[in-house]
C-alpha cells in the first residue's frame, strides 16, 4: 500500500537513476497478468498489506512461470515497523472481514503455511536496515503522518478527536525512543524479513 506522496517519490528516484520504468496499478489479489507471465515476481513491503494473505500469495504464484524466482521482502511482527503496526492497532479502523495484520508476512512459518506445496527451495532470512534520516524521534512519527499510506490512515480515522490524536503521537514516540540506539540523532534498526522461493 502506497500514498501517491510515495509513488511519487519512488518515480523520482527511478528517474534519478536512470531507470525506465512501467507503473500499473492493479489489486494484489488479483493480479492484472496472464498465469506464468514474469521470470521473477518481487514484493518490496507491497503484498504484505493486501487483506487476505491466502489470495495475494496464490497471485503471486499464479504469474510467476515453473521454476522462476519469487522474492519478498516484508516487515517483522517483533520488528520496529511491526511493533509501529501493533501500536497503531487501537487508533485504525475496522478492517475489512478477513483480513489478516500485515507483519503476519514477517513471520517464517505464516509464509512458509501461504505459499505450501507451490513452490520449493524456501528460504528466509532475518536482516535489519538501518535508519538514521530522523533527528529526533518526533521527526520519524512526523514524517509517517505526513507520508506513509497507513499511518495517514489511522491518523485520518481519529481526526475528529484531538485527546486520541494526542495519545497516538505519544505512543509513536515513546516507541522510537524505545528503540532509538542513537545519542546526537535518531538511529533506528528495522527488522524484516527476506524470502526467496521457487515456483514448481
Amino acid at each position: 500500500m502506497q500514498s501517491a506522496t510515495e509513488k511519487c517519490d519512488l518515480q523520482e528516484s527511478a528517474e534519478r537513476d536512470g531507470l525506465a520504468l512501467t507503473w500499473q496499478q492493479g489489486d494484489a489479489e488479483a493480479l492484472p497478468y496472464g498465469d506464468s507471465e514474469f521470470d521473477v515476481v518481487m514484493s518490496c513491503l507491497g503484498v504484505m498489506f493486501a487483506p487476505h494473505h491466502q489470495a495475494g500469495a496464490l497471485e503471486l504464484v499464479r504469474v510467476c512461470r515453473p521454476g522462476g524466482t519469487i522474492g519478498l521482502i516484508n516487515w517483522t511482527p517483533e520488528g520496529f515497523i511491526g511493533q509501529m503496526f501493533a501500536t497503531m492497532k487501537p487508533y485504525a479502523p475496522s478492517p475489512p472481514p478477513g483480513a489478516q495484520p500485515p507483519p503476519l508476512w514477517g513471520s517464517e512459518e505464516h509464509v512458509r503455511a501461504l505459499f505450501g506445496e507451490n513452490v520449493t527451495d524456501l528460504k528466509v532470512q532475518r536482516q535489519t536496515v538501518t535508519v538514521d534520516h530522523f533527528a529526533r524521534p518526533e521527526d520519524f512519527r512526523d514524517y509517517f503522518k505526513a507520508r506513509h499510506g497507513p499511518t495517514i490512515s489511522v491518523y485520518r480515522n481519529i481526526a475528529d478527536d484531538a485527546d486520541r490524536t494526542a495519545a497516538l503521537d505519544a505512543d509513536l514516540t515513546a516507541l522510537a525512543r524505545k528503540f532509538n540506539r542513537g545519542t546526537d540523532t535518531a538511529v533506528l534498526d528495522w527488522e524484516f524479513l527476506l524470502i526467496t522461493a521457487r515456483k514448481l
